[in-house]
């Protein structure tokens, strides 16, 4: 792919290395920005750039520059506070590899995207606003922000002793979150490959051995269920780009229910295209070729993903060449 050039953002992320070198080996030209100018993208990359917060009133400016300045034919967000307005790009002639909009909006909106779920009749866990209680749900059950990543606020109540403690000490409405159902069972993190013509091209699920915050241990592995389960979440939700599904296996049935979608990329896509079903170059060959172009085969089952953290090291004036060659774009 000469002379393609990618923009990804959230250059700081744990995937970013993995994703700048392999986008690399593949012929595209990779820039990468974040806000934090020691991002490890940011040195990486063919070139990085800092830029403002997602909520900064010169953020969209600052990526339509870059977009411009550098001829970006495809934009990459992995931030989530980024989504809704990159979404924006897809009609100033940015591609952003991002779901539908509307999708975007959806997931954002952890309370929302139950209750779509139940309109569609798609198995969901027991959801309610805090502010409502948890009704005739059982103890334990999850505290968590309608909208926010990762771990962040997020809480196994055990009892209703414990959501009196957790009602206490909050500082946000109550209204702003909400207590789901707590799935006993096995937790995976899905891929699942769909693009503007609504097919679903790939579903790898990858069962979570180890988390902390973002997945530290996963191996791929087929489910039958869970390919099933996510390909209804395309058909009736019509996502219309990539997105990643955390759910569990309920521990008596092996029916999986999700808790989350993430409408981008997830931290896990590593294991995903090196397993075999490269969501991102397939993806990107397809809307620059057309869509008979790359097709997806086969993945491999059993594969492990082992993450850790590696160290680099400059020379001070080579260190600094390479600091030079990030610009601030705030």
């Amino acid at each position: 792919m000469v002379n393609v050039s990618l923009l990804l953002t959230g250059a700081g992320g744990v995937v970013l290395p993995f994703l700048i070198q392999h986008l690399k080996e593949k012929g595209y030209r990779v820039l990468a920005a974040d806000m934090d100018p020691t991002a490890a993208g940011l040195f990486i990359a063919d070139k990085g750039f800092v830029i403002p917060k997602a909520d900064d009133k010169n953020f969209l400016s600052s990526i339509r520059r870059i977009c411009s300045e550098e001829d970006v034919k495809i934009i990459i967000p992995l931030v989530d506070e980024e989504l809704l307005s990159v979404s924006d790009l897809e009609q100033e002639g940015v591609l952003p590899l991002l779901p539908r909009k509307q999708f975007i909006e959806l997931c954002l909106d952890k309370y929302n995207l139950i209750q779509s779920l139940k309109r569609v009749n798609i198995p969901f866990p027991e959801t309610h606003l805090a502010c409502d209680g948890p009704g005739e749900m059982q103890f334990p059950c999850i505290v968590k922000p309608r909208t926010g990543r990762g771990s962040r606020e997020v809480e196994i109540l055990q009892s209703e002793k414990s959501l009196e403690i957790w009602r206490k000490k909050i500082q946000n409405p109550q209204e702003n979150y909400i207590l789901q159902q707590y799935i006993a069972g096995t937790e995976y993190t899905v891929s699942v490959v769909a693009w503007r013509d609504g097919s679903v091209q790939a579903v790898v699920p990858k069962k979570i051995l180890s988390k902390r915050g973002v997945t530290k241990l996963a191996v791929t592995q087929h489910n039958q269920e869970i390919e099933s389960y996510c390909t209804q979440i395309q058909k009736k939700l019509h996502a219309d780009g990539p997105f990643n599904v955390q759910l569990r296996c309920e521990a008596n049935s092996g029916n999986p229910l999700l808790f989350e979608i993430n409408p981008r990329y997830s931290t896990t896509t590593s294991l995903t295209i090196q397993a075999g079903a490269d969501e991102i170059h397939g993806l990107i060959v397809q809307i620059l070729k057309g869509s008979h172009s790359y097709s997806f085969g086969t993945w491999k089952e059993g594969l492990v993903l082992f993450r850790q953290t590696t160290d680099s090291f400059f020379h001070e004036s080579e260190f600094s060449d390479k600091r030079r060659n990030i610009r601030e774009m705030l």
